[in-house]
């Protein structure tokens, strides 16, 4: 596996990254335009945005916003703002779809008319992408490839260390085959580093557990990456209407002061982290395997078929 060339004095990366859904997270995601829905993504422009603006300029942190292109269309000026403060656009879909319930058709159109949401409001075309729901469809990678984007970060692969994800053939009774890696690389996600899990409330969804035991689990998650492993990759993920709330942003500064409190630590964008990414030989191997890929039928005796 490659490795990542950190700058010269730099022991770990570090993306606080921030995922700005706002109204459209409850359509995509949950089906719900009801007004109280719609006010919690309103909150989250309006009130969680400039807080976290203010927390990260306080602290002289550079970060990447994953923003669905309907966000862009409903609060065009937040989001001038968000690049005006030197922060990287990810593509995040347009509202906030689920690419594993919609069709590869419907799936590369919604990527296109974000990409044109972003030029249009913009001016930018974006080198990244993340999933809105963390997940893919057999069609997603196809899509982000053929996009140019150079990284994506929707997989989990790892914890710490960028990757190269590798399309899969699913068997039942035979172990799975690992097909041709892309050159799209993967920075990976993690539900531990998500804000949203523990602390939204969505009526069936947990949310709204004490903060004080996510502060400490993300603290600890960053500490045994600062301690244990070698150039590694610190990448969270918050939402402006979960992190914005006051109680929240307490224990979110308190993070950053955290990290911040270490030698060497680099607060990056994602595209910084993905373009000091260098390939090896393993990479270059798994470049050229064969095509594999799909999911055979559950077997009839299995319980799912």
């Amino acid at each position: 596996m490659g490795h990542l060339q950190l700058p010269p004095g730099k022991k770990i990366a570090v993306n606080l990254g921030t995922d700005f859904d706002s109204q459209c997270l409850w359509l995509g995601a949950f089906n719900r335009p009801t007004p109280a829905s719609m006010s919690r993504g309103e909150f989250g422009a309006e009130v969680g945005v400039p807080r976290l603006l203010s927390l990260y300029e306080r602290y002289g942190v550079r970060t990447t916003w994953f923003t669905p292109g309907h966000t862009i269309d409903t609060f065009p000026e937040w989001c001038k703002k968000i690049l005006d403060d030197g922060h990287e656009f990810g593509h995040h879909g347009y509202y906030h779809e689920n690419p594993t319930m919609i069709s590869a058709d419907t799936e590369r159109r919604l990527v296109d008319l974000a990409f044109r949401t972003f030029d249009k409001v913009l001016g930018i075309r974006p080198v990244g992408y993340r999933s809105p729901y963390w997940d893919y469809s057999d069609s997603t990678l196809d899509i982000i490839e053929e996009a140019g984007l150079i990284y994506d970060t929707s997989l989990m692969g790892r914890d710490f260390h960028p990757y190269h994800p590798q399309r899969w053939q699913v068997r039942w009774e035979k172990g799975n085959v690992a097909g041709r890696a892309s050159k799209v690389l993967e920075i990976p996600v993690n539900w531990y580093l998500d804000d949203f899990p523990p602390l939204a409330y969505t009526g069936p969804q947990a949310g709204m557990q004490d903060s004080n035991t996510i502060f400490e689990r993300w603290r600890d998650i960053f500490d045994y990456a600062y301690r244990n492993e070698t150039n590694p990759v610190y990448a969270t993920c918050v939402h402006p209407q979960v992190i914005g709330q006051a109680h929240h942003m307490m224990w979110y500064e308190r993070l950053v002061e955290h990290i911040s409190g270490h030698e060497g630590v680099w607060f990056a964008t994602i595209e910084e982290i993905a373009r000091a990414w260098v390939d090896d030989d393993t990479d270059e191997a798994k470049f050229v395997l064969p095509d594999a890929r799909g999911v055979e039928p559950a077997p009839a005796d299995s319980g799912w078929a």
